[in-house]
């Protein structure tokens, strides 16, 4: 499908919203999960319609949760197009709540993003590929877009974000099917050179990207390594003060879902 998004697009329209299976030493670095750090700074707003259930997949052969956030004022979301969620390896849609998602979602769409909903399942500790028959990257491509349509939501138009572990699935799922997704969205991806992300990195054209990253972050060389090489210059490559937990991540929060809603509208025609 082609994207009419450019990144001068993306970049004009959330100026004004102000703001793996991996292996060897990296498999120990990212299962390892977050350093323990500080909360986020939650938002002053609410969340809207927020819900967690269980639920058969088929393609990971068990219940997982299912998650899923409107922004406040947006009823149960009917027609809005969706961020797929993907976790990190310490993380799963139980913590969604606490991590404040919800609200955030409803702040950046106050602050004037596009409006969309959040969904995510349940995806073990496998990167988001998969192992034996327990596939959760077919998962998030063929069964968590079927389960958002059943709530009512735009599955034609899709984005995916993730952090860590997530990161690393959200970009190889927008390798794996090219130019299905809006934008990828990676927070500290747990990626190295010679992985299944940098090699497959060309099949990101098309495909706008944005990569965040804390300075403090053991990830960090390898994360501006991929924004170097990536096929096309990513719509926001952004470093800051921050280690590799929610204290930093909730501080690109409100830039992401900025440039995410950005990214979703308008639908196609």
């Amino acid at each position: 499908m082609a994207h009419t998004l450019t990144r001068r697009t993306v970049l004009t329209a959330a100026a004004g919203i102000a703001g793996a299976g991996l292996v060897g030493g990296l498999a120990a670095r990212q299962l390892a999960g977050p350093r323990p750090g500080p909360a986020p700074a939650l938002p002053d707003a609410p969340a809207g319609d927020e819900r967690l259930i269980r639920i058969a997949s088929g393609a990971r052969g068990r219940e997982v949760d299912f998650w899923t956030a409107v922004p406040d004022g947006y009823g149960d979301g009917r027609g809005l197009p969706v961020c797929l969620v993907l976790h990190g390896a310490s993380a799963t849609p139980r913590d969604y709540g606490r991590f404040g998602l919800a609200r955030f979602l409803t702040d950046a769409v106050r602050r004037g993003a596009p409006p969309f909903a959040l969904a995510g399942a349940t995806g073990g500790r496998l990167s988001w590929r998969a192992s034996g028959d327990d596939d959760p990257q077919r998962m998030v491509r063929e069964e968590v877009p079927t389960w958002c349509a059943r709530r009512g939501f735009d599955s034609s138009r899709l984005a995916v974000w993730g952090w860590s572990m997530g990161g690393f699935g959200a970009l190889l799922l927008a390798e794996t099917y090219p130019k299905w997704l809006r934008m990828a969205a990676a927070f500290s991806p747990a990626v190295s050179p010679g992985d299944a992300v940098f090699t497959g990195v060309e099949k990101l054209r098309g495909t706008p990207v944005g990569l965040w990253c804390g300075r403090q972050d053991n990830f960090l060389s390898d994360v501006r390594a991929l924004a170097r090489v990536l096929p096309e210059e990513p719509v926001r490559a952004a470093w800051a003060d921050g280690r590799h937990n929610f204290g930093y991540w909730g501080t690109v929060i409100p830039d992401a879902f900025a440039l995410i809603g950005t990214a979703l509208s308008p639908p196609r025609t």
